[in-house]
């Protein structure tokens, strides 16, 4: 994909630029934010709508799907009409469809308008991280604004629990989709005074064939993860991996061939590009699995509300605020891909933590584990992102922030259908539901926690009390396989990148050449 910019003189000051900055950021908090603030509206929706364990979670996944498959063409979509003009339009439609989601009459409806409103975000997010790229000329400025970037989407992860808890404390579940509004507004109202319009000159021919390649690579990759690891494998999932796996094979070969490829795919060759893909992917399935958990047991299991379990989570969202920020100046004194692997380390050290404190996961113990993996989501993220959009050349540069912005959605995706349906899996094994219940209570209860809770409402003290205690024990039983497996992953990125990186002593130094078509 060819960006090559085209920016109007007017975004040359740099008082101008920083306010520019200011504008962009609103559209990475919103869907940094609504990564996370359903995960807290999910017990009073359980409750409203009576969705199934599988429907609870496609309401959560289905939006940073759609939005993930969408990134690439949107990306290649904004380069043609321009970036600008792609983030307005995304703005009106995520603002529309998010009051019609509040209103949703169903699990159904609902389902379907999160899947609206990532076709919508698709077209917020490519924008922004480009648009700064070509905003901030000099590399220390613009280092500075995208570790600003960065920390507003990993902060925002965190403090979408806050917002949503704050919400659900005095209004419907619905206001958790109304905060949108909001936030869309000063975008649409600012943006064509302050934010550069920006496009290439000369763009090649949309490629629908692409567009189409990528979401049959994007959509039953996911299903298939989801569908596996809650039903089990069968012969569909397996159809779902293999139409994934070849519509991926005819893409690659399809973007090498392209002239004007949607995804330039020689820059996966770079390796610190490809590591800092794949350390923000994996940091992000991370954070977004925590969240899931986490969100879940405050309310569930230890009885908080809605503003108190979000309130446990503003430690670590303003220190990993303050770590993405500040690692910057870090820069001076040690290497890119040092940093980036600190992060790691302590990302991992979160989920051990919760590992070690799992027989005993009080408040305390959830505030200090995030505490320590949101500075390692902050920090990391802030230099993977610099390094995406340093290591190659400017021409390249809206291609590496799609690619980037998927990274973050997939692992969004990936984050909740894996490690959520490990939790569900668990629970669904050891709980045990007492006898006497109705078909449909029993089916309730032993489906998920939000059941579980549901159903003791209507249940005599002693048989409440009862299945209360086993559907909390067996909730936390999925505690320890899931910190296993998302503390050793985030290891293994540690490990990766410091292979990458071997032998590059700054960002760049060994960047790809210009494709040759």
């Amino acid at each position: 994909m060819s960006t090559r910019c085209d920016v109007e003189p007017t975004a040359s000051t740099p008082r101008r630029a920083w306010y520019a900055l200011i504008v962009l950021l609103l559209p990475v908090l919103l869907v940094a934010v609504d990564n996370t603030i359903l995960a807290f509206a999910l017990p009073n929706i359980a409750q409203d709508l009576r969705p199934s364990a599988p429907t609870q979670l496609w309401i959560v996944d289905v939006y940073a799907l759609v939005l993930a498959s969408l990134l690439v063409a949107m990306g290649s979509l904004g380069d043609r009409i321009g970036r600008r003009k792609l983030l307005m339009i995304g703005a009106a439609g995520f603002a529309v469809v998010s009051i019609v989601a509040a209103f949703a009459p169903s699990a159904g409806y609902l389902v379907l308008a999160r899947a609206v409103l990532g076709f919508f975000g698709a077209m917020l997010m490519p924008s922004t991280l480009s648009l700064i790229r070509n905003i901030f000329a000099d590399a220390s400025a613009r280092r500075l604004a995208i570790a600003i970037w960065a920390s507003f989407f990993t902060a925002g992860s965190a403090l979408g629990p806050i917002v949503g808890g704050a919400l659900l404390e005095h209004f419907h579940w619905g206001a958790v989709f109304l905060v949108a509004v909001p936030i869309l507004l000063p975008l649409l109202v600012f943006a064509p005074r302050l934010v550069p319009e920006s496009r290439d000159p000369n763009p090649g021919p949309l490629d629908p064939v692409s567009v189409l390649l990528s979401l049959t690579t994007m959509l039953p990759l996911v299903w298939a993860v989801k569908t596996g690891a809650h039903d089990g494998l069968s012969w569909y999932v397996g159809a779902a991996l293999a139409i994934s796996v070849a519509s991926a094979v005819v893409f690659v070969r399809r973007q090498n061939r392209s002239a004007t490829p949607m995804l330039d795919i020689e820059l996966f060759g770079y390796a610190p590009f490809a590591s800092s893909i794949m350390a923000n992917f994996l940091s992000i399935v991370g954070l977004i699995g925590f969240i899931f958990f986490v969100s879940q047991h405050l309310q569930l299991v230890l009885g908080l509300t809605p503003l108190e379990a979000g309130l446990v989570t503003l430690p670590g969202a303003l220190l990993s605020m303050i770590a993405g920020i500040g690692v910057v100046r870090l820069m001076r004194w040690f290497a890119p891909h040092q940093v980036v692997i600190v992060g790691l380390i302590l990302v991992s050290a979160g989920f051990f933590m919760i590992l070690a404190f799992r027989h005993d996961l009080t408040v305390a113990a959830i505030i200090a584990s995030f505490i320590v993996l949101e500075i390692g989501v902050g920090a990391s993220q802030t230099i993977t992102n610099d390094t995406i959009v340093a290591s190659v050349p400017p021409e390249k540069a809206g291609a590496a922030s799609a690619v980037s912005e998927t990274a973050y959605e997939l692992g969004a995706v990936v984050g909740t259908a894996t490690l959520g349906t490990i939790f569900t899996a668990f629970y669904r094994t050891n709980v045990d539901v007492p006898q006497g219940l109705t078909a449909g209570q029993t089916a309730d209860a032993g489906e998920s926690i939000g059941g579980a809770v549901a159903v003791a409402r209507d249940l005599p003290a002693d048989t409440a009390t009862r299945l209360l205690d086993s559907a909390h024990t067996a909730f936390d039983s999925g505690i320890a396989p899931t910190s296993i497996i998302a503390g050793t992953l985030t290891l293994v990125a540690a490990g990766v990148v410091a292979y990458a990186f071997r032998g590059v002593s700054r960002v760049g130094a060994r960047r790809p050449s210009a494709p040759n078509r």
